[in-house]
């Protein structure tokens, strides 16, 4: 009877033993399961794009700000690069567009110049936003303790000060010289002032005649125009807020008005011989959209159009 029992026992132990291996063999199996799993998601989502490059032609002022967005888009769709980006300004992006350049994206630092890229067929019309806004300030070099109060355009007006804007093709100029006008330091070829101006001299001595007669430093692109602050070469710089925090060295003693000239804006679009529109426009919605995007532009002193 005792021999009985004892076989029984051993042969339910061995059942036990049986159903735990197979318990274990199934967790580990999951285990397995869960993790082949997750490692194929992750490549799963490269596999399904195929590789794209995409080109942007973007406003000198983006410049900092865009290369760290793109890092960041990158890091998460390991299936887009980014080729050499063209930093310049609005009206030269123009111009390549107009050579032939290949580009996917174009972000231009003025309503304008969209336009004018937009009328002459660079750009898909459709697919135009207006992506950043930004404000224009007046700088001086960080090591300048000549200028310790709030510098105003009335200011400017007294002649006292050395002037640096941007040049024709340069919409950070444009937006300056509407401002200049009207407080009767900038002469507008057409007769208008503020707003209403384009900004531009249009091969003519603007400001001749006018208290900054002689005292105005023109440059080809925005960095230039703040770099002449930076080192002293001029008082003042009329440059954007972001370019404080884009190249350092310069203190804002002064904000323009905006009521003073065209609302500073940032359009953006998609190219019209781009080949990759539908990963162009993804990114330019992550740009819009994305919480991390918005901390960088938030950064470097852009604010979303949409906020």
């Amino acid at each position: 009877m005792k021999q009985k029992r004892l076989a029984r026992l051993v042969a339910l132990c061995a059942c036990f033993a049986l159903v735990g291996a197979f318990a274990l063999a199934g967790c580990s199996s999951n285990s397995q399961t869960s993790s082949s799993s997750t490692s194929s998601s992750s490549s799963s989502a490269t596999e399904s794009h195929e590789p794209v490059t995409l080109q942007v032609f973007a406003a000198n002022s983006l410049s900092k700000a865009m290369a760290e967005a793109q890092d960041a888009y990158t890091a998460d769709h390991s299936w887009v690069t980014f080729a050499d980006t063209q930093y310049k300004s609005s009206g030269e992006l123009n111009q390549m567009l107009a050579a032939g350049s290949q580009a996917d994206i174009l972000i231009s630092a003025s309503k304008s110049k969209m336009d004018e890229a937009e009328k002459a067929g660079y750009t898909q019309a459709d697919s135009r936003f207006t992506l950043f806004k930004n404000d224009l300030v007046m700088v001086t070099s960080s090591s300048n303790s000549n200028i310790q109060k709030k510098v105003t355009l009335d200011d400017i007006a007294t002649g006292t000060y050395t002037v640096a804007v941007g040049d024709d093709s340069v919409p950070a100029g444009n937006y300056a010289n509407q401002s200049l006008s009207t407080v009767g330091c900038f002469v507008d070829p057409d007769g208008k002032a503020g707003s209403e101006s384009a900004g531009k001299a249009n091969g003519t001595d603007a400001y001749a005649g006018t208290p900054l007669e002689g005292k105005v430093v023109t440059d080809t692109s925005v960095g230039n125009v703040c770099k002449h602050a930076e080192s002293g070469d001029v008082d003042i710089a009329f440059v954007y807020t972001s370019d404080v925090y884009r190249f350092g060295g310069v203190k804002v003693v002064g904000t323009v008005p905006n009521d003073t000239h065209k609302a500073i804006t940032y359009p953006a679009a998609l190219t019209s011989t781009t080949q990759n529109a539908e990963e162009a426009q993804a990114f330019l919605d992550w740009c819009q959209n994305d919480p991390s995007a918005q901390e960088i532009w938030q950064k470097w002193g852009f604010e979303l159009a949409s906020n």
